[in-house]
């Protein structure tokens, strides 16, 4: 239950559109066609480019981290193509970035025995300046205390470091449930808790915490720190940032590191070679790049499709955010072709640095009061490649009106996966939507089936453009191309009237609407 005004009390409504679509005793199914809708599914459906769209940026320029060579080179695909269709497209300079680009990376086991290893420099990552480096690998010590770690740690100088813990299993949780007996499931999970928690010690015993950590380990003249962030799926590995300035960080496969962790612990002091190409670039340009197709009506009010560009790049970024990215130029596209005179502005945002912390979109909130003021609704999609199946009302107290009116114009083989959850709660965060919200913008998430996406793609190395889904990107597109006419051609312009929050226990009144967040401008640099 939430407080609304006084005394009034608006249930959570939690229905299936298909519910919504029944307004004034008439079924969807009864209303007039739209030639408009029925235009935007032809095209979508039968002259769709998303195929085309993810082979040139997933697989031709691959991922897209903020202040590499490769941001930029998607940044300029991004607007030819978009001068290609006929729309205005431009990018937006809202900070500044550490350039850095990824390289080649070699790492290998040679000694007990030769094996090359499957590993990920990490984002950022130093070089091994153009030469292999070969030393013993070692285990983080358990110590009592910090003063016992600082007196161990001149041991790490000349050498490698597991920073990570060994894992129990390589096998995913569904395949213990599948396979295993109850008991020995209940003993693997026990195990693992428990291993867990005894890495958890024994990090912060060494008065240090697993973003500091590096550091210090740099600084007493490690030659290199090895991590394992395994997903819980086969093979799949996630990865972020290195904490390091001067040497190498990089990840292994759970398989590898384990084999170099059971090896270290039982006293066989096995050596690593590694030769890490990646450099350092001059500071980049930090920007998003923003499309348009002009209203004809009303065109200082907007209509946002919202997407972010960026992506980590120990894969190529394809579920996160290449298919929202694809969604939103699509629709774009269709838009453009069937619906060239809109009535409202129709603007699609390509943020950058969304990973880092929503940084486009709020540079974009913050420099840009004059489009927020005057927005229609914002369409946001990042959550992997997945049919959208949720939408809710960010606290917005009127917007099941609006939005449940332009989910009857969308055909009931998309709108039936639908459910819709009003009023919500402000989004404070997750995406580029709440950039908005907060701002006090009707912004909404087109949240997506997962197809297992917080295990095999999410952050991962194993995020490529084979793990799309097509037939449910198609849908989106048409879903979004859709919802963006409606909200175009709506006669009124949207209620921002919010909700009254729930009482925040600490203070007895009602909790305050998140107020905007300012971008970090310059990343890596200070």
């Amino acid at each position: 239950m939430l407080c609304l005004k006084k005394s009034l009390i608006l249930p959570l409504f939690l229905v299936p559109v298909t519910m919504i679509a029944q307004r004034g005793g008439r079924q969807s199914a009864e209303l007039p066609k739209d030639t408009v809708v029925e235009a935007i599914i032809t095209e979508g459906e039968q002259d769709s480019q998303l195929e085309q769209l993810g082979h040139e940026l997933l697989d031709g320029i691959g991922p897209r981290l903020v202040g590499t060579p490769e941001m930029k080179q998607a940044g300029d695909w991004a607007m030819a193509k978009y001068k290609s269709w006929g729309i205005a497209s431009r990018s937006e300079k809202w900070g500044e970035w550490r350039g850095w680009q990824r390289g080649p990376a070699h790492i290998d086991m040679v000694y007990p025995r030769l094996k090359s290893l499957e590993g990920t420099q990490l984002a950022w990552s130093p070089g091994t300046n153009g030469k292999a480096i070969s030393a013993e690998i070692i285990l983080l010590p358990e110590v009592t205390d910090s003063i016992t770690f600082a007196k161990w740690l001149p041991a790490v100088k000349g050498k490698f470091v597991m920073i990570s813990m060994l894992q129990p299993t390589g096998r995913p949780d569904n395949n213990w449930k599948e396979f295993g007996t109850s008991e020995s499931v209940i003993k693997m999970n026990k195990e693992r808790d428990a291993l867990t928690d005894a890495w958890a010690q024994r990090i912060r015993r060494t008065g240090y915490t697993t973003r500091t950590l590096p550091a210090a380990l740099e600084k007493a003249g490690a030659l290199g720190l090895v991590s394992s962030y395994w997903s819980k799926a086969v093979g799949a590995n996630k990865i972020f940032g290195a904490n390091t300035k001067k040497i190498p960080t990089v990840d292994l496969s759970l398989e590898d590191y384990g084999l170099l962790y059971r090896l270290a612990q039982s006293g066989t002091m096995p050596r690593l070679s590694m030769k890490i190409d990646s450099k350092e670039l001059p500071v980049a340009d930090a920007f998003n790049i923003i499309g348009e197709i002009k209203g004809v009506e009303k065109p200082e009010e907007y209509v946002i499709l919202s997407a972010h560009f960026d992506s980590w790049d120990g894969a190529t970024g394809a579920t996160d955010n290449g298919t929202g990215t694809l969604t939103m130029m699509e629709a774009m596209r269709i838009l453009k072709k069937v619906y060239p005179n809109p009535k409202r502005t129709i603007l699609v945002g390509h943020w950058g640095s969304e990973e880092q912390g929503l940084n486009g979109s709020r540079g974009f909130v913050e420099d840009h009061p004059e489009i927020v003021g005057n927005i229609q609704a914002v369409f946001n999609q990042d959550n992997g490649t997945g049919r959208v199946t949720s939408l809710q009302g960010q606290g917005f107290l009127h917007a099941y009106d609006y939005l449940g009116r332009w989910l009857t114009k969308v055909p009931q083989n998309i709108r039936q996966y639908i459910e819709t959850s009003f009023p919500g709660q402000p989004g404070t965060g997750g995406s580029d939507f709440a950039s908005f919200v907060m701002a006090g913008a009707p912004a909404f998430s087109l949240s997506s089936l997962s197809w297992d996406y917080g295990t095999i793609t999410w952050h991962t190395n194993r995020d490529t453009y084979d793990k799309i889904v097509f037939d449910d990107l198609r849908n989106n597109a048409i879903l979004t191309a859709i919802l963006a006419y409606a909200a175009s051609e709506e006669a009124q312009k949207t209620s921002r009237e919010k909700i009254v929050l729930p009482i925040d226990p600490g203070t007895g009144k009602p909790k305050e609407w998140p107020k905007p967040v300012s971008p970090t401008r310059r990343g890596g640099l200070d």
